[in-house]
């Protein structure tokens, strides 16, 4: 599955599980760790975990074999990674506290409809 593909199926996943302030992140070229991230919130510990849960569930049914996932347990936050794809999953107040998005500033950012995603 193409990189592009798999950010738009965690991005469906979460909006269809109402996440807020859906992010996606190019940063191809600025670090070799991945070439997306999606940060997206939620309302609530319970919110974060399924919308974390949705993605692994929605990736898993494309044949994606998600690498790893860590903070499901707290819900305060969680991290989905899925290769070329990280997907951040917050709180709102964690989301402020970490601030990706000022971290990665100069990267190419859009936010919520994401069907023109760089190519």
């Amino acid at each position: 599955m193409q990189n592009e593909q798999l950010v738009k199926v965690a991005v469906a996943a979460l909006e269809d599980m109402k996440a807020t302030d859906i992010t996606t992140i190019d940063v191809r070229g600025k670090t070799s760790v991945t070439d997306f991230m999606v940060i997206a919130s939620g309302t609530s510990s319970r919110h974060v975990k399924s919308m974390a849960n949705e993605v692994l569930d929605k990736v898993r049914e494309q044949g994606v074999r998600p690498i790893g996932s860590e903070g499901l347990d707290g819900g305060e936050w969680a991290l989905l990674d899925l290769g070329d794809v990280v997907v951040h999953v917050m709180q709102v107040a964690t989301r402020q506290f970490y601030d990706l998005e000022r971290l990665w500033q100069g990267a190419e950012q859009s936010r919520a409809q994401h069907q023109d995603l760089p190519e």
